[in-house]
């Protein structure tokens, strides 16, 4: 059985199917480190070859969803002669938000990202990556790299053109734009925009309605969106037709067809 682990930042829990992920580090307004983020990739990978998983939910314990990476922790942590060798960070992201942000954009299980208070940087681009982000109206996306002296990274200059379009992009990453939930959603950041308190309660309602799909036409589907715009027409519709050779192969593909037949609801077991 796959071994999942909460570590300090991030609660871990795995409950009817659904892989549960908990920024939790509340005084820090729920941000990244070397821990955590090791925490999330760890927990995902597992997910990637885990057959019982039909859907992940992540989050922010408390008020926050994800203040970006705590560099400032990671500072107080190198004093005198102990600083880091020339090229560290182009070293380390490789291992970190370079393997994060693919790894939410690859998995072959739908993602539900749940967003309150503040999702800056590496936060925001979680939300980005996630198949539909709940934000909540009074949320707050930011991107304040340029602010902080330096270039962005987790591929934000790569997901937000394709998903904002390249003049909000650069709204967002060079004019340092905040943008609400509300307004993350009318630009397709997020999938819905609702009040805060209904946050949780939306996003528990959507992770359970993809939990209980076809997972292996979803993830298949999933593959297939996250593949096409490297594909020409003629690639791409021979991709579909390896796809659904192998959803139509599945149990769940039969369990729909003699759903329709009877004229029921289908009762997919994720196989």
């Amino acid at each position: 059985m796959p071994r999942y682990a909460s570590v300090e930042g991030l609660d871990v829990v795995v409950e009817n199917g659904v892989l549960r992920l908990t920024l939790n580090l509340p005084q820090r307004r729920n941000a990244l480190n070397d821990g955590s983020i090791k925490g999330l990739i760890q927990s995902l990978e597992l997910a990637m070859t885990d057959e019982d998983l039909r859907a992940i939910l992540l989050a922010g314990a408390e008020g926050d969803f994800c203040s970006g990476f705590d560099i400032a922790e990671r500072n107080t942590r190198t004093t005198g002669d102990t600083k880091p060798r020339t090229g560290s960070i182009q070293r380390r992201l490789p291992t970190q938000a370079n393997r994060l942000i693919p790894l939410l954009l690859d998995l072959q299980l739908p993602v539900v990202c749940a967003v309150r208070g503040w999702a800056v940087g590496i936060g925001a681009q979680l939300a980005l990556a996630a198949d539909f982000a709940i934000a909540s109206e009074e949320a707050i996306f930011w991107y304040p790299f340029l602010r902080r002296g330096f270039t962005p990274d987790s591929g934000s200059t790569w997901l937000l053109p394709r998903i904002v379009g390249p003049v909000r992009a650069r709204q967002l990453l060079l004019l340092d734009r905040r943008i609400s939930g509300t307004e993350a959603a009318e630009w397709g950041i997020a999938h819905a925009a609702v009040p805060d308190a209904e946050v949780a309660k939306t996003a528990e309602t959507l992770v359970a309605e993809l939990a209980a799909g076809p997972t292996v036409a979803i993830g298949l589907t999933k593959a297939l969106l996250a593949a096409a715009p490297d594909h020409d027409l003629r690639r791409h519709l021979g991709e579909e037709a390896y796809a659904m050779e192998l959803s139509s192969r599945s149990p769940d593909f039969r369990e729909g067809m003699k759903a329709f037949v009877e004229r029921r609801a289908p009762r997919f077991e994720g196989r």
